[in-house]
């Protein structure tokens, strides 16, 4: 027990568990924060800016500071590490996401409004799908993300001992979408190409090579959407595909998945309902 005491104890523990005050270290002077007219909200936004523009791969202390013109030590007076500086620019981005109220609209319509804004913010950046797989992500905006999606599926119908079960189908799923589309997007920016660019090359692909188009009808080849195949078997030729950008198409994927995760929550709502309805006899 002592042994595994000590694991857990030198493990990396998350910045929101760790009961120290955000934005303020011991052993600084107060008027190192006052010369250099830093707070930590200027360099978390700092940090954001640069993980959009150069990705995870190339942020460092020393480069922040230099964006922020300070020095590495300036930066470290308000985190201790890099990875506490990850976790707060993790939940500025779950910041962006515009949550329904609790009283505007129906239950259908909220989720619908959550998952994309979910996927909004993962596309926006490619990074934060990388952090929320790696960091325990349980700041203070990712929380109101899960606590309003909580507050929704109440108003749907779902029992409490569902609601955990609902979260883990409705933000995975806008979760696989979006990291997919960042990483997408972020791949074609790295290439100097647009999106549309390349997956117009991948067009080409297919009526080059009909071969890659497999059964069944829709199968995703790659990051990117899928090709239909006819509904009825036609003569040998060039793959038809539709006359829609790669977003076009993401976004019609998107919607038609979304739209079978809220009638699984509504007939999983009503299966529960009617298995707990109470059996009334005739007397």
């Amino acid at each position: 027990m002592a042994s595994v005491r000590r694991k857990v104890r030198g493990a990396r523990v998350s910045i929101w568990l760790t009961g120290r005050p955000k934005g303020r270290r011991r052993g600084h002077a107060p008027a190192a924060r006052e010369a250099d007219g830093l707070d930590l909200g200027k360099i978390v936004a700092a940090t954001v800016r640069l993980l959009d523009a150069e990705g995870l791969g190339r942020l460092s202390m020393r480069r922040l500071a230099a964006e922020l013109g300070v020095t590495a030590m300036s930066v470290y007076w308000y985190v201790d590490t890099k990875d506490e500086l990850l976790e707060l620019a993790l939940d500025c981005a779950y910041g962006e996401l515009e949550l329904p109220r609790e009283d505007d609209g129906d239950w259908a319509a909220q989720l619908r409004q959550l998952a994309h804004e979910h996927r909004r913010v993962l596309v926006a950046h490619p990074w934060v799908s990388r952090l929320a797989g790696e960091y325990l992500n349980v700041g203070p905006r990712a929380m109101a993300c899960v606590a309003a999606a909580q507050r929704v599926m109440r108003r749907a119908g779902l029992p409490e001992e569902c609601l955990t079960g609902g979260l883990s189908l409705l933000f995975p799923f806008s979760y696989g979408f979006g990291g997919a589309g960042g990483r997408w997007a972020e791949l074609c920016r790295a290439a100097g190409v647009t999106e549309d660019e390349c997956y117009g090359e991948f067009v080409r692909t297919l009526r080059e090579h009909p071969e890659y188009v497999q059964p069944p009808a829709g199968a995703a080849v790659g990051p990117a959407p899928a090709v239909p195949a006819p509904a009825t078997p036609a003569p040998a030729g060039p793959v038809r595909v539709p006359a829609l950008s790669g977003h076009e198409q993401r976004d019609r994927d998107f919607n038609f998945a979304l739209e079978c995760v809220l009638a699984g929550l509504a007939a999983m709502r009503d299966r529960v309902a009617e298995q707990v309805r109470p059996t009334i006899t005739p007397a």
